[in-house]
């Protein structure tokens, strides 16, 4: 079956409040979606990025799609990721494969009529997941309320806060958080923060010190993940599990970070490296150096891919992408307990709710 020329949108939804990590502040968010039809079917699939991706892809990688087979996935992958050689593979061109690569994959499980989990071949019945947000420009009442509503309404056992606010100027508030969010969401309950690469090296291996006594067991970006052997020096330092690798756009990205020891759990982002098929290279690269993955943001476009790998640790259940997907597609998935089971419906399980969301619709 010969594929049509992707169909491309794009929307900028507002954020419900103003946010922030340690090195960036936002109050909109972009999603690109591509659609792809063989035959009577049509895929669907997503990045968060400028909207860039969506003229790239309309204009360069769209054309490249059309003709070719729905079945041989590597052909069309291997055809994108040569095209945009010299306009390089990091960033805006990662970005709209990745959305091509994950449509690509829908509409294949939909012309076998198979749920994706079912085409990949599951592991497991269900995916972790973990509550994300608690940004920096939160007042503690509000993040309360949003970790509270995890933990304690959806009994999600895991959730994650952004500290180094203000580039790491701001550590004592910093560490103030992370006493806050302990004694909302009881001993029990896993902490998770992200720093955003805010913090210097030594910075990052004395709050490291502090938040451990507070039970932090993932320290997410403790400095820039440009900087490997910084990485690596934390990781060696904190009794936290060090995680990056959410920029990843390509293989040897992944294998810098891994053979250079930076990481305890390697962050892949399906829609940034690649698609599904990205995703699947990474996982098994960190497989054959024993590191765990675990997935960044855009959960339902991980869920099925996620419950396929042998290295799983979870999926991100982050509250931007979460809100956008759940008000874009019909099929969201329910986290209720901690996981989701992504063997729902034909495909990833996700229809795009069109109409109803073209007042976001750009350009």
């Amino acid at each position: 079956m010969k594929l049509h020329r992707p169909a491309v949108s794009v929307y900028t939804v507002p954020t419900d409040a103003p946010e922030a990590d340690g090195t960036l502040a936002w109050d909109s968010t972009t999603v690109v979606i591509a659609e792809v039809t063989a035959a009577d079917e049509t895929g669907t699939g997503w990045t968060y990025g400028p909207p860039a991706v969506g003229d790239l892809l309309r204009e360069q990688l769209a054309p490249l799609v059309e003709g070719m087979s729905a079945f041989d996935l590597p052909a069309v992958h291997d055809t994108l990721g040569h095209a945009v050689r010299d306009a390089g593979r990091p960033g805006v061109a990662g970005c709209a494969i990745s959305a091509v690569d994950i449509a690509l994959w829908d509409l294949k499980a939909r012309l076998l009529e198979l749920p994706l989990v079912r085409l990949l071949g599951a592991r497991r019945e269900r995916v972790p997941v973990y509550g994300s947000g608690g940004f920096t420009t939160y007042h503690d009442t509000h993040m309360a309320a949003q970790l509270n509503g995890w933990v304690h309404g959806q009994h999600i056992p895991r959730v994650k806060i952004r500290v180094g606010e203000g580039w790491g100027r701001e550590a004592a508030r910093d560490l103030h958080r992370v006493r806050a969010a302990r004694h909302v969401i009881g001993e029990e309950a896993e902490l998770y923060v992200d720093a955003g690469g805010a913090y210097t090296r030594k910075q990052a291996v004395r709050v490291g010190h502090a938040m451990a006594e507070h039970g932090v067991g993932w320290f997410e970006e403790p400095v820039s993940s440009d900087d490997l052997t910084g990485l690596r020096l934390v990781r060696d330092a904190v009794v936290s599990d060090v995680a990056a690798g959410e920029y990843g756009y390509d293989l040897p990205y992944f294998a810098r970070m891994i053979t250079s020891g930076a990481v305890d759990c390697l962050q892949v982002d399906a829609t940034r490296c690649g698609g599904v098929t990205g995703f699947l290279h990474a996982a098994a690269l960190a497989e054959a150096h024993g590191l765990e993955v675990s997935a960044h943001g855009a959960p339902h476009a991980h869920a099925a891919a996620a419950a396929t790998v042998p290295n799983l640790r979870h999926i991100e259940w982050f509250h931007d992408h979460v809100r956008i997907e759940d008000m874009f597609f019909d099929g969201a998935l329910d986290p209720v307990g901690g996981t989701v089971s992504p063997t729902r419906g034909m495909g990833h399980g996700l229809t795009l709710r069109t109409q109803d969301v073209e007042q976001y619709r750009v350009g």
